[in-house]
């Protein structure tokens, strides 16, 4: 299928006054969750709640700071998550995309919102 990325906005709504940050996610249905590069931590002078040990790729278990809270705006959808901060790009798990109602097309390689709830993101909770 090939990398799908998307354009999100993330910022830190402890802090209003700093800017959101608008970057280039890696789009991956594989994760669980939001992981960020140190410098979009600093730059957004997130909290780190705590550390995570986490495994990687190559089997590795490492420990990373967990960092937030953070709000995730892609279009006119939101979130609010704590992140990983590790590797050198901003990686969008599959935790925020279902939190925000969003989709891959995988014939198209991009992230959108889910067809069947067009208005509102829906939630399943049953």
């Amino acid at each position: 299928m090939g990398h799908v990325f998307a354009q999100i906005e993330l910022s830190n709504p402890k802090q209003a006054d700093l800017e959101p940050v608008k970057v280039k996610a890696l789009v991956d249905t594989g994760a669980l969750m939001l992981c960020i590069p140190e410098h979009i931590a600093v730059q957004l002078d997130l909290e780190t709640e705590s550390v995570r040990e986490v495994s990687v790729a190559d089997a590795r278990t490492i420990k990373v700071p967990y960092v937030g809270p953070i709000k995730i705006l892609y279009g006119k959808r939101f979130c609010y998550v704590g992140a990983l901060v590790l590797g050198d790009e901003v990686l969008l798990g599959a935790v925020p995309m279902e939190d925000m109602d969003l989709v891959v097309n995988p014939a198209k390689r991009e992230l959108t919102v889910d067809p069947s709830s067009p208005n509102i993101p829906h939630a399943r909770v049953k």
